[in-house]
């Protein structure tokens, strides 16, 4: 089992050297990788309509590409992951690139965890069609794997079209392993014939395992099975040291191979107070 850590994107404040101190400390802890999910535009609530959304123009959101180049120039060993970037609101190829230039500078520490989104005002931003994000998602993976690994690609898509051109550099890892989050059957379909693994966002272990066992179906049907893919879930920090291991005994218990820390929601209010977290955890169960 390897266990990460979430990054608390609108909760550490705005000051490089606490993100500094914070990323240090988990690499230091040994903490094996950390992860941070994205929002390119956060709505008003008080806009036309309204917003029922769980974040807002208010709360901060590090594009994730700039925040782990940052972290990679002051770390060894640490891996980062995004947990998820919404891939189908931004171009392939421009992801692509992206992608490979961290994992060159990082040397080979990154995982690209995708999914679909709910948020259509990012969508609309953004000149893409949300009414297609899961379509577009699948063809968008196909191209990835190819850009990842290919010097010149010649691609004919519902979406994309390359002819005959590709990134350079090419990534230390070749493909980077591509990871999906989402519940839905389609994403779990999507898991089973074209990804790496599964960043689950279940509130409870019925529901995990309700779903795995979808994930079961749609595995054997692409000849696979779970022990073809990683599965990292998320636990709470709020639930405490005794909830911890449960949870992680009980996630092991259903072949994760991966485990998250987050510390979101649990009113841990300033840098410092989310460094004592990492460490609370780290004594505990390291």
């Amino acid at each position: 089992m390897q266990y990460g850590v979430v990054f608390p994107q609108y909760e550490i404040g705005t000051d490089p050297a606490a993100i500094k101190d914070y990323t240090q400390t988990a690499e230091d802890l040994g903490f094996s990788h950390i992860m941070a999910y994205e929002h390119v535009l956060g709505a008003n609530p008080d806009r036309p309509g309204g917003w029922s959304g769980p974040y807002t123009y208010e709360h901060a959101f590090y594009d994730p590409f700039v925040l782990f180049a940052y972290m990679a120039g002051f770390t060894s060993t640490l891996g980062f992951v995004t947990g998820i970037l919404i891939l189908p609101q931004r171009q392939t190829a421009l992801v692509a690139n992206q992608a490979a230039t961290l994992d060159v500078l990082c040397g080979g520490r990154f995982r690209l965890g995708i999914g679909v989104g709910w948020n259509k005002v990012e969508y609309d931003a953004l000149g893409e069609d949300f009414s297609k994000r899961g379509r577009r998602s699948s063809e968008q993976i196909d191209l990835l794997k190819q850009l990842f690994t290919e010097p010149l690609v010649t691609f004919d898509g519902e979406f994309d079209q390359i002819d005959d051109a590709g990134i350079s550099p090419l990534p230390v890892q070749q493909p980077i392993p591509i990871w999906i989050g989402g519940q839905a059957d389609a994403a779990l379909q999507r898991l089973a014939y074209k990804a790496d693994g599964w960043l689950p966002f279940q509130r409870s272990m019925d529901d995990a395992k309700a779903k795995l066992e979808v994930l079961d179906r749609y595995l054997a049907e692409a000849g696979r099975s779970r022990a073809d893919i990683g599965i990292e879930p998320r636990i709470p920090f709020k639930a405490g040291p005794a909830g911890w291991a449960e949870q992680i005994d009980s996630w092991g218990e259903l072949g994760a191979t991966h485990i998250s820390l987050s510390p979101l929601g649990a009113g841990l209010d300033s840098p410092q107070v989310h460094i004592d977290a990492l460490r609370q955890f780290a004594d505990a169960i390291f």
